[in-house]
């Protein structure tokens, strides 16, 4: 009897616990049979600050000297389409920055004038200073190193038809930006914008200045450019000469050089050596003469590199 009631008692319990067991998951497969929360969909990333925009300017703004012979570097209003001065059209650069310059003979005033998108105009008058100009007489013959003034009738306008060409071609340098220095330093012997007189024979003025050094002095770019004209042969009047073109129209010219560096289309950094000087061409001694135009304007090169020496 005892027995009996045992089994009937453990065979409940043994069925109370199979029952139970298939009510667990079995080991290793609840993380993929239990229900899985909604995923949530990922967080945006942060987006990038918007570039700062650049500030509206509603006139120009002009740093430099507004007188004969000098430079100006300016920077547009804000939207500009077209920028002119006296009616000429001036290129601007993609950061809105601008050069002008006047002449050693420029009038009293000149105009910017910007027009706008939308068509507004802004304007701007420039009242340009006078120069002071010197008289130099000089001890040389009018027709520089022609041997009559036959021959320099025969050979000028080839020379200038090569000067004409160097300084129409177009080429893209940076070095109108740049502080300007001077190729080479030592006693001034010519001045920007004075009246010559050759031999008692009145000469137009200087258009550039002169530094006296001994032959063979190595000179060196005032600012980068783009060499366009490196004379093959001596011309009559600048001798061996050498032209870079600085961009934005402005150039610089090296005369009656002893030996060129250089050739045409090199691409010449600020400082870097272009020649030497001599005495080639329409010189009484050994110089550098040193010219600098902008377009048709010829331009003092004191004004833009400072103080010989300096």
């Amino acid at each position: 009897m005892s027995f009996a009631r045992d089994w009937r008692r453990y065979g409940a319990a043994l069925a109370f616990l199979i029952v139970a067991a298939g009510c667990v998951p079995a080991a290793g497969t609840d993380a993929k049979s239990a229900p899985q929360p909604a995923a949530q969909p990922a967080a945006p990333p942060p987006s990038a600050p918007a570039p700062p925009r650049a500030p509206v300017r509603a006139d120009f703004t002009l740093a430099g000297l507004a007188e004969q012979g000098a430079v100006m570097v300016g920077q547009v209003p804000s939207d500009t389409r077209t920028l002119t001065l006296d009616g000429q059209a001036i290129p601007v650069a993609a950061d809105g920055r601008f050069l002008i310059a006047f002449d050693r003979d420029a009038g009293t005033s000149a105009r910017l004038v910007a027009t706008l998108d939308g068509g507004r105009v802004v304007e701007r008058a420039i009242a340009v200073a006078p120069g002071s100009w010197r008289l130099e007489h000089i001890n040389a013959p009018y027709r520089g190193a022609a041997t009559s003034d036959a021959d320099f009738e025969r050979r000028r306008p080839a020379e200038l038809a090569q000067i004409a060409a160097a300084r129409n071609m177009q080429v893209a340098s940076d070095g109108w930006r740049q502080k300007f220095r001077w190729p080479v330093t030592g006693r001034l012997s010519g001045f920007f914008g004075s009246q010559r007189v050759y031999q008692g024979k009145p000469g137009t003025y200087h258009s550039g200045t002169d530094v006296a050094v001994p032959p063979g002095t190595p000179f060196v770019a005032p600012a980068a450019g783009v060499v366009v004209l490196a004379a093959s042969a001596p011309f009559t009047l600048e001798g061996n000469l050498l032209i870079v073109d600085h961009g934005m129209g402005l150039s610089s010219a090296f005369l009656h050089c002893q030996r060129l560096d250089v050739k045409v289309g090199d691409r010449v950094a600020q400082g870097q050596q272009l020649g030497t000087v001599g005495r080639t061409g329409r010189a009484t001694g050994p110089h550098m003469h040193w010219g600098l135009k902008w377009r048709d304007a010829r331009l003092d090169p004191g004004k833009l590199a400072g103080p010989i020496g300096g």
